[in-house]
């Protein structure tokens, strides 16, 4: 089974997207999108992006906490992790995105 997207709306009526691992469990949450076609641009920032080591950037956090931010060729971030425990971890988790992010399911549950 491979990964899946879920595009939501915010409270605030931006939109956004999860990828979610095979086992149901979230691996990057993406940045806030004014659109739904803006979104779905993002997803396909991270089918595109997800495969490069040099689009990832792990990252410590101010509570000595790992995660990593998924850019795309302009710099701009697509996305960021959890966090996690070590650094090892958050290297896991990279994988993972590099795993199932290549998946075309997307589940819209914008209309839920």
């Amino acid at each position: 089974m491979a990964g899946t997207y879920e595009l939501k709306v915010a409270k605030n009526g931006e939109f956004f997207f999860n990828l979610l691992a095979a086992n149901g469990q979230g691996i990057l949450k993406s940045e806030m999108y004014k659109s739904k076609s803006a979104a779905m641009n993002g997803i396909a920032s991270v089918q595109t992006n997800c495969g490069d080591d040099s689009r990832y950037d792990c990252r410590t956090s101010g509570n000595d906490k790992f995660y990593f931010v998924l850019k795309a060729k302009n710099h701009q971030v697509i996305g960021q992790s959890q966090m996690y425990a070590s650094q090892e971890s958050c290297a896991k988790g990279i994988a993972s995105v590099k795993s199932n992010g290549p998946s075309t399911v997307v589940k819209d549950l914008t209309a839920a």
